[in-house]
C-alpha cells in the first residue's frame, strides 16, 4: 500500500453537525470499492461493541444529560482506545485502507476548544487513546455552522445530545477546526462543504490521487 514505513491506510473525516460527513464518505466508499480497494469504514464515537455503548451513553441516554466536559472528554477517548486497538490497527497492519468518520481531531475541537477544557489535557489524553498511528489524511468539511444546522435538522432525525447545544458551541468548533488545520496542514485537509455534493466529493479525490497515485485504479497505494 503506503510507500511509508507503516501499512494500510488511515482517512478521517471532520467537521460540525450538517456538513455532510456521510454523504461524502458514502460517495467516496463506493469510488474506493469500484476502483478494487474496498475500505473498511469506522465511526467515531462506536465501532466496536463497546464502542456502541459508549456512543448511546455520549448521544441519546437520559443518563448523560447533566455529563461533565470532563466524563464526556474520558467516554470520547474511551470508545477510541478501544476502537484503534481492536479495529484500525489490526486493518492497517493487513495493508487495508480505512475510513473514519471522526478521529481525535473531534475531542480536541469539541472538548478542548468549545468545551473549554486545557489544550494539555486533551492531548494527552488523545495521543494515550490513539495511539501511535494517526490517519494519513483527514478531510475537515467546513462550512457556516447556521447553514450546517439547517442542513442537519432537515435530515428529520433525531437531535442528539451534542446537536442541542446552543450555535455559540458550533461556532467555536468551527474556529476551532480552522485552527487546527492551520497547524497541521500536512495532514488536514479543508474543502468547503457548501457546495454542491459532487463538487466536495470531485475535491476529494482529487487530493487523495495527489497523495496517492493510483488510488482509483486497480493499482495499490
Amino acid at each position: 500500500m503506503s510507500s511509508e514505513s507503516h501499512t494500510g491506510f488511515f482517512i478521517s473525516f471532520e467537521g460540525s453537525e450538517g456538513c455532510g460527513k456521510s454523504t461524502q464518505i458514502g460517495l467516496l466508499m463506493n469510488a474506493l470499492q469500484e476502483a478494487g480497494q474496498p475500505p473498511l469504514l469506522v465511526r467515531e464515537p462506536g465501532g466496536t461493541p463497546l464502542g456502541e455503548q459508549i456512543r448511546h451513553l455520549l448521544k441519546h441516554a437520559p443518563e448523560g444529560k447533566d455529563m461533565t466536559p470532563e466524563a464526556e472528554l474520558l467516554l470520547f477517548a474511551a470508545s477510541r482506545a478501544q476502537l484503534a486497538r481492536e479495529v484500525i490497527q489490526p486493518a492497517l497492519a493487513e495493508g487495508r485502507i480505512v475510513i473514519s468518520d471522526r478521529f481525535l481531531d473531534s475531542t480536541t475541537v469539541y472538548q478542548g476548544v468549545a468545551r473549554r477544557i486545557p489544550g494539555e489535557s486533551v492531548d494527552l489524553i488523545n495521543q494515550f487513546a490513539a495511539g501511535s498511528r494517526l490517519p494519513d489524511v483527514t478531510f475537515l468539511l467546513d462550512m457556516d455552522p447556521v447553514a450546517a444546522m439547517e442542513r442537519a435538522r432537515r435530515r428529520n432525525e433525531v437531535i442528539d445530545r451534542l446537536e442541542q447545544e446552543p450555535l455559540e458551541f458550533f461556532h467555536a468548533v468551527r474556529n476551532g477546526y480552522l485552527a487546527l488545520a492551520e497547524r497541521h496542514p500536512d495532514r488536514i485537509c479543508v474543502i468547503d462543504a457548501s457546495q454542491a455534493p459532487s463538487s466536495v466529493s470531485t475535491s476529494i479525490r482529487q487530493e487523495l490521487q495527489r497523495r496517492c497515485h493510483g488510488l482509483f485504479s486497480s493499482s495499490s497505494i
